[in-house]
């Protein structure tokens, strides 16, 4: 239980930081490949694994580690585009509600438990998370499906890989070795962009955007650590488990906009984090 609630806690830093790049004016993409760096290298020294960089491509997760590394640089553009065309409120509800693609391949592929309670809390939980994200300013832009649902898609399928590469292939002492590798290549990937988007641009690298990354691939490193070691539990269905972290996310995410950054909720929205905690409970008991 302790690894889930650390998974919540770094995975929530994440939106506090993400709030502060909008303040900064940090170049978002500076800064998140400078945080897959950062997080590779925290990955290499925890598992004491940089002499071992050799054998990378011999590791039975190493398919899943370049395959979650390319996802997880294409979904943050789609995320990127999903805001720009559809709003903030939208991106986020897509990306949130994507919860929903674990839970039904956890029970398609492993043959997790299906009970009223469970479904009855799983429903509750989406729901919540829809009411808790919803804003109620009406937006004028008629752009269409194809980025949030492909956010939804692209999110869920992140979970869904993250959850068969580690039951399948990683050891339990084996976590550091693989979360630095996936970071590793997700820092590839984005360096490639980066310096495509530099030829054509001109972007000057700057100064505060490297310190961002570093303050970001901190806190992103152990939410996915964190999230992989919870999952090794066996005492946790992954329907349960990304349920309960996904909505935990929302309602601490909500605490510390209300507390930090004094944001108004609308009913809807309290009615969501209300609708959140008996989601967790429904899905806990289950």
């Amino acid at each position: 239980m302790i690894y889930l609630v650390l998974s919540v806690v770094f995975s929530t830093s994440l939106f506090v930081i993400f709030k502060y790049f909008n303040i900064y004016k940090v170049n978002t993409l500076q800064a998140i490949v400078v945080n897959y760096l950062v997080a590779f290298t925290l990955g290499m020294f925890s598992a004491n694994a940089f002499s071992e960089l050799a054998t990378i491509n011999l590791q039975p997760w190493f398919y899943g580690a370049v395959s979650l590394g390319l996802l997880f640089v294409s979904i943050f553009f789609v995320m990127a585009m999903t805001a720009q065309y559809n709003g903030v409120s939208v991106a986020s509800i897509a990306g949130k509600m994507s919860v929903v693609v674990p839970i039904v391949f956890g029970i398609i592929l492993y043959n997790e438990s299906v009970t009223v309670l469970k479904v009855i809390g799983i429903l509750v939980a989406l729901i919540a998370v829809y009411l808790s994200s919803i804003k109620e300013k009406k937006s004028t832009t008629k752009a269409g499906l194809l980025f949030p649902v492909l956010l939804f898609l692209g999110s869920g399928v992140i979970d869904t890989t993250l959850k068969y590469v580690e039951t399948n292939f990683v050891t339990i002492d084996g976590v550091d070795f693989f979360s630095g590798s996936l970071f590793g290549f997700a820092a590839f990937f984005g360096i490639v962009i980066l310096i495509v988007k530099q030829l054509i641009s001109r972007e000057k690298i700057e100064k505060k955007s490297i310190i961002a990354g570093v303050i970001l691939g901190i806190p992103n490193y152990y939410s996915i650590v964190f999230l992989i070691k919870a999952l090794q539990n066996k005492n946790f269905e992954s329907s349960t488990l990304f349920t309960v972290n996904n909505v935990g996310i929302v309602i601490a995410s909500t605490l510390v906009g209300l507390l930090l950054f004094k944001e108004n909720f609308s009913l809807k929205n309290k009615i969501g984090v209300v609708l959140a905690i008996l989601g967790i409970i429904l899905v806990t008991i289950a």
